[in-house]
């Protein structure tokens, strides 16, 4: 089944196209290093990663902010380990996780070959809820600004995905509109849910391999989105 009538392709940056993953762990591996923090890097991302996920979907529903985002994420990870820093600390951890992580780019698998597939023919656009400060420079500093017309960023308009008015204003400014659009992102809250509100089509990016409704088109790859556009 191929999607037809797309001009303009919407894509979500970490966990999509930025690998997140990977590139987080090297900002934590840096960071212990830093303060001589004793713990196995897998074994308190084992921790910390769900966590993390959580105070994402609460900043996502706005109830944290994002100062109680980053230091609350970091406070309950390392209680489980029986660690506890002061505020001060906790905020300098903080702050230097997130200037180590766009230190390293690799990107998704595949990525880089889907975007200059799809470029000649579709008008590319990225929509995240990614904190400005780093995600324009992960774009830059990964090498993938050039393939990209707009970046909407949840920061510069006020609302986060799945909240239909970040993929409004996304489309207003890309000059598309809901008809001949297409997002892809691997959240089925934030990317699936909150573009098919506005009846936007969608291809869902499971590499997590969730359970998510089987209508929903999904790929575990990005070579795969060649087989619909």
């Amino acid at each position: 089944m191929r999607l037809t009538k797309i001009d303009h392709i919407f894509f979500d940056l970490d966990h999509t196209l930025w690998d997140f993953d990977r590139n987080s762990t090297l900002a934590f591996q840096k960071m212990f290093d830093k303060f001589n923090i004793e713990i196995d890097v897998y074994q308190f991302l084992s921790v910390y990663q769900p966590i993390n996920l959580q105070y994402w979907k609460l900043y996502r529903e706005e109830k944290v902010t994002k100062q109680e985002l980053r230091r609350g994420r970091l406070i309950k990870a390392f209680n489980a380990f029986s660690i506890s820093f002061s505020i001060e600390v906790i905020d300098q951890l903080s702050e230097d996780y997130i200037n180590f992580l766009p230190l390293n780019n690799y990107l998704i698998e595949g990525a880089v070959e889907l975007l200059t597939y799809l470029k000649p023919n579709y008008h590319l656009h990225i929509i995240t809820n990614g904190f400005r400060e780093v995600q324009n420079t992960k774009i830059s500093n990964s090498n993938i600004a050039q393939y990209f017309k707009t970046v909407t960023n949840s920061e510069d308009v006020g609302v986060k995905k799945p909240n239909p008015i970040i993929f409004e204003h996304a489309i207003a400014i890309s000059g598309a509109n809901i008809d001949n659009s297409l997002m892809i992102g691997d959240n089925y809250e934030a990317d699936i849910l909150g573009a098919e509100s506005l009846g936007i089509r969608s291809i869902c990016f499971n590499y997590h391999r969730e359970q998510i409704p089987q209508d929903i088109l999904q790929v575990s790859s990005l070579n795969e989105i060649k087989n619909y556009i």
